[in-house]
């Protein structure tokens, strides 16, 4: 990750701490917040967005900014890959991705990063981009750190 992109995170997040702490007044707040500030100041999503668990093996849509997306993902995927390893997923090409959910054909690369609480995974924050290999294993611990700003409301 470049040393730009490492600051803009930086801002980010420190943006979405002023907006999120002691003001949002729900979950589903926090998230959108999350969502419009990544997806406007990060110009290589396409879509930046949350998805909630239901089951070990189903997720729904949450708040998210960009092209409509599936509703509904069942069986496999990006997102349900990361719910099962409860851990972050970098995908350089989704089209290289046994398993792929294809919300969006233009979309080309992704990163997940869920969201614990009690130990189990409840929800993922899901950015993708219409351009190959946008994200690294760089990416992963400044969202963390942003998504780390919705524990309260969980």
């Amino acid at each position: 990750m470049s040393d730009g992109r490492a600051a803009r995170y930086e801002r980010i997040a420190a943006q979405l701490r002023e907006l999120i702490e002691d003001r949002s007044p729900s979950l589903v707040a926090a998230m959108a917040t999350v969502c419009a500030v990544l997806h406007a100041k990060m110009p290589h999503h396409s879509w930046t967005g949350f998805y909630l668990v239901v089951s070990d093996d189903e997720l729904h849509i949450g708040p998210y900014q960009g092209p409509v997306a599936c509703q509904i993902l069942k069986g496999h995927g990006v997102c349900l890959h990361a719910v099962r390893t409860q851990a972050a997923v970098v995908v350089p090409d989704v089209h290289a991705f046994s398993g792929h959910i294809p919300c969006d054909s233009r979309s080309h690369s992704e990163i997940v990063v869920p969201i614990m609480k009690d130990g189990r995974v409840v929800a993922v924050l899901d950015v993708d981009s219409n351009e190959l290999a946008q994200f690294s294993d760089a990416d992963v611990a400044p969202l963390e750190r942003i998504v780390a700003l919705l524990r309260p409301f969980y």
